[in-house]
C-alpha cells in the first residue's frame, strides 16, 4: 500500500470527479497512474525499445558497414548504364 499527500485543491478535484463518475478516488488515481506509466514507457529511448531485436536478423554479409560506399557506387553505375 502507498500513501500520498495531495494538495487540498487536487484532493477536491479528485473528490468531485469521483462523484461525477460514480467511482472511487482510488480507482481514479490508479487509472491516472496507469496512463502516466504507459506514456513514460512509450517515451523510452528507441534503442531500449528495439534492443531485443537488434542483431537478431542479419544479411549474412558482415562487411556491409565497411563496403557500403562501393556497393552504392556500383548500384548507381548499373542504373546509369542501363
Amino acid at each position: 500500500m502507498i500513501s500520498i499527500r495531495l494538495s487540498k485543491d487536487l484532493e477536491s478535484k479528485i473528490d468531485k470527479l469521483s462523484k461525477q463518475e460514480n467511482t472511487t478516488k482510488s480507482d481514479i488515481i490508479k487509472e491516472a497512474l496507469e496512463k502516466y506509466i504507459a506514456e513514460e514507457e512509450y517515451k523510452m529511448k528507441p534503442y531500449l525499445l528495439g534492443k531485443d531485436l537488434f542483431g537478431r536478423y542479419g544479411s549474412g554479409k558482415g562487411d556491409l558497414s565497411k563496403t557500403y560506399k562501393t556497393k552504392l557506387k556500383d548500384k548507381i553505375s548499373e542504373k546509369i548504364s542501363n
